[in-house]
Parts: structure tokens; sequence; C-alpha cells
């Protein structure tokens, strides 16, 4: 492992997914997957997303557009989260969403906004009144 680009996609990681996310995975990290957990953080956070040839904002976009091909639902939920505090506004995700039904198929739109609204309410409930 290099420490360094792990210890750079541990800090990225976090900025992107927030700390409650990241301590999560990490504490809960054992003999049988730690090494996937520093290599989710090594290569996915400090190799990929360290690589500064594409922003931040830039990186959320193809992941939303990746991740719902996939229909990994969970996924997308984490990254449309990460989107929000990567800068993305509600119009360009509402934009990002609608490519994704055109292109990934109606259904896989259906789950995004529905994932997507799911934050949103989730985000507006949390805000202090």
């Amino acid at each position: 492992m290099d420490k360094e680009r792990h210890a750079k996609g541990l800090a990225v990681r976090r900025a992107v997914l927030g700390d409650e996310y990241v301590d999560r995975a990490t504490k809960s990290a054992d003999d049988f997957n730690r090494q996937f957990q520093d290599m989710v953080s090594e290569f996915c956070w400090g190799e990929c997303w360290g690589d500064d040839t594409l922003d931040r904002k830039q990186r959320s976009i193809l992941n939303l557009g990746m991740i719902a091909a996939l229909g990994r639902m969970h996924e997308f939920e984490l990254h449309f989260r990460g989107a929000i505090r990567n800068g993305l506004t509600r119009e360009e995700l509402r934009a990002i969403l609608t490519q994704i039904a055109v292109y990934c198929g109606i259904p896989a739109g259906v789950d995004c906004f529905r994932t997507a609204r799911k934050v949103l309410d989730e985000m507006k409930a949390a805000k202090p009144a």
C-alpha cells in the first residue's frame, strides 16, 4: 500500500462522503474486509479522485451516471449526497437524472429520482429551523 496515496484518498473520501460515513466504514473493517477498505481509499479516492485533472463536480457527474447505469442505488444515494457536497445545484442534479433516464432507461430514472427525493427530503428535515 502506498501510504501517501492512501492518506490523500482518506482525506478526499471524507470531504466527499462525510466523516460519519467514512468513520463507520473504516471502524467496521475487520480481518475479512480491511484490505478492501484500504484499496477503496487508496485507489478510488487517492488515485482516481485525488487526480486534479477533473474537478470534484465533474467526477460526481461521472459517478452518478455510471452507478445509475449499474443499478447500484445504495451507492447512488451515497454519491448523490457527495455530489451535493461537491457543489452541484438542484438544477444540475435534475438535468443529470433526466439524462440518466434517457440513456439508461426510465426505470433507472425512476429509481434515481426516488433516491434523490429521499436524500433531499432528509437534508431538508435535518436543517435547523
